[in-house]
């Protein structure tokens, strides 16, 4: 069954031009991802540093092995030191409403 993950990041003011390079990089790797059906940023008209990343992945085990690699081999060492606060990662489940 497919889900969505929605993570909230909130860069610093003077840190989000760098960020932007950075995740363009970096969420290509995402979007590669076995299981990855679709990853969009969206960000906040007003705070250019306030973005929503919007994933599709086909299941919960394909996320969990993507959050697996991120957390290892797929670190984005670089993030930490442009973020305001820390990310908010939540999942939700396709329902039948």
């Amino acid at each position: 069954m497919a889900i969505t993950v929605l993570l909230e990041l909130k860069f610093k003011p003077e840190s989000v031009a760098e960020a932007r390079e950075l995740m363009r990089r970096e969420l290509q790797t995402t979007r590669d991802f076995d299981g990855n059906l679709t990853t969009d940023v969206i960000a906040d008209e007003d705070d250019p540093g306030h973005w929503i990343i919007y994933e599709r992945w086909d299941s919960v085990e394909q996320d969990e092995a993507y959050r697996a690699f991120r957390a290892a081999d797929g670190k984005i060492e670089a993030l930490p030191a442009l973020l305001a606060a820390p990310p908010v990662k939540i999942r939700y489940l396709d329902t039948d409403v």
